[in-house]
This record gives C-alpha cells, sequence and structure tokens, in this order.
C-alpha cells in the first residue's frame, strides 16, 4: 500500500445508499489501508418510531443540532448501530472480497472517554440543562488496534457506540459517527472522507451550484464555517478535530457519486488543509495538493 491510511465516514442519512457505498469501497483497498466507520441515525429513528418512542433531537446554545439519548433511546442505539448496521455493514465489504472486521468503539477500548449524563440545550429563549442523557466525548483512541488490524490486511469496520467513563464502570454511550471519524483519523494520520447526502459544503445550503471546494486559509475557513446549517454543523466540528488532531486532509463529499471514496480523494467534495485550521502541512503533502 502507498500513502497514508485514508478513514471513510458513510453517512445513515436517509438518501445515503450505504450498502453501495460500502461495496464501492472494495476498488480503493488496492492502493489504501482504510477504516471504514458507519452511522445510522435515520435507522435508529425508524426503529425507535416502529417501536412507539419519538425520536428527540436537541439545539445546543451554539446553535448545534444533536440526538439527545435518554436509556430507552440508548437500548436500541445498541442493537440497531453495532448490532444490524455493523454487521449488515462487515458482510457487504466481505461479500465484495474486503477482509472486513467488524468493531464497536468499546470494543478493545478504540473509543473512550467520560460519559456526559447531562447536556445544555436551547429550549426557545432560555437555555437549560438536560439530564439523564447517555452521551460521551471522545477523548483516545486504540490506535495500536487498527494499526494491528491494518497490518495483518485487515479492514476495520467501526460504529458506536464508545466505551463510556460513569463513576468508574465502562459503559456503552452514544457518540457522533462524524466525530468518532475524526479522532481516528487524527490517532492514524489519515486522510478523513465523510461521505454524506449532499455534494459537500455548500455556500448557499439550498444551491448544488455554490460547492466550495477547497479550504486552504483561515478566511477559507470562516467563510464554510459560516455557511454550515443544521447537521453539517456537526461535520464541520468534527474536520476541524480531525486536522488539528493531525489529519492530513479532510473531505466531505457526495455518498451517491459513482465511486464515491475514490471521486472524494481525486477532486470532489469540499476539501479542507490543515492550514485552513491553523495547522502545519504534512510531511509529505503531495497528496494534500492533489
Amino acid at each position: 500500500m502507498t500513502g497514508a491510511p485514508v478513514v471513510v465516514k458513510v453517512g445513515g442519512a436517509r438518501a445515503v445508499d450505504q450498502g453501495g457505498t460500502l461495496s464501492s469501497i472494495a476498488d480503493l483497498l488496492t492502493e489504501r489501508d482504510a477504516v471504514v466507520v458507519h452511522g445510522g441515525s435515520t435507522a435508529v429513528d425508524e426503529t425507535l418510531t416502529e417501536l412507539g418512542i419519538e425520536p428527540e433531537y436537541v439545539e445546543t446554545p451554539e446553535g448545534v443540532v444533536g440526538r439527545f439519548t435518554d436509556a430507552e433511546t440508548m437500548a436500541v442505539f445498541e442493537m440497531v448501530m453495532p448490532g444490524r448496521l455493523n454487521t449488515d455493514a462487515v458482510a457487504r465489504l466481505r461479500t465484495a472480497g474486503v477482509d472486513a472486521v467488524g468493531l464497536s468503539g468499546l470494543d478493545g477500548g478504540l473509543l473512550s472517554g467520560p460519559r456526559s449524563s447531562a447536556v445544555r440545550v436551547q429550549d426557545g429563549d432560555r437555555k437549560r440543562i438536560r439530564r439523564g442523557d447517555h452521551s460521551g466525548r471522545i477523548e483516545s483512541v486504540n490506535a495500536d488496534l487498527l494499526e494491528g488490524l491494518l497490518a495483518d490486511g485487515h479492514v476495520p469496520v467501526i460504529s458506536p457506540p464508545m466505551a463510556g467513563r460513569d463513576d468508574g464502570a465502562v459503559v456503552p454511550v452514544n457518540t457522533d459517527s462524524d466525530r468518532a471519524a475524526a479522532a481516528i483519523a487524527a490517532a492514524l494520520g489519515a486522510t478523513l472522507v465523510v461521505l454524506t447526502d449532499v455534494p459537500g459544503v455548500l455556500a448557499d445550503p439550498g444551491d448544488e451550484g455554490t460547492l466550495i471546494e477547497r479550504v486552504a486559509t483561515p478566511d477559507e475557513w470562516a467563510e464554510v464555517t459560516a455557511a454550515a446549517e443544521g447537521f453539517m454543523q456537526r461535520k464541520i466540528m468534527a474536520l476541524e478535530e480531525a486536522l488539528t488532531g493531525g489529519a492530513r486532509r479532510a473531505i466531505v463529499a457526495d455518498a451517491t457519486a459513482d465511486r464515491p471514496a475514490r471521486a472524494a480523494l481525486y477532486g470532489g467534495g469540499t476539501h479542507v488543509l490543515p492550514a485552513a485550521v491553523g495547522e502545519p502541512a504534512p510531511e509529505s503533502n503531495a497528496e494534500a495538493e492533489r
């Protein structure tokens, strides 16, 4: 293999054909080591609804929208993400000839950090604290585990939950899959590719013709952060965390493109370079300048 590894995050939005996107990753593996991280928000919401549980999303005072994970939701999350979706993803990749190994963030302490049992939310004009959340903030990544699997020719396929610390116990807690992918890319010094249901970051979110293709300076980064709305805000946070943590490059691109992971690596989507967030370029920047 040549070049730095690639962390490919496959989104869980309704418009993303997760199975087809996963299958298309196989041809990338002839030239790059890869780690796959998958989401599953739509599948979790659908299962909650089938069980008569209303999915709940909250907005932080900073305007970022995310899931509120109470105990019932956490139980469904565990069932859907590392259970059905991760198993399906591994089966799809193995069918395509990829030696995939499924992991959750708990396995081997892959993703770990403290549980956040309370979150600050914006409720109309008021800010308040919601308690009873089962989410966590990633503080460490077991990069040795991933590097060992990659060295042996395996492709790790990773989903939340993560290993949360709660009063001395390790418990499964929800964590955002974009930010999980970012933490992994940072730990491996990898390129992060976030595949989602839009072409990339759009200057006008309602006009796909306003795609921002390259972000290389702090001023350009400020334009991107200003343009991001809704769930794209979390992806922008993930890109910044990846780059400030040591990732070589970060890309948001269209999961519906032909061979989407390769299309993203070779120019598709929005490419963000480390310099945009005040980080030095990697030692070898040939890849980052494509």
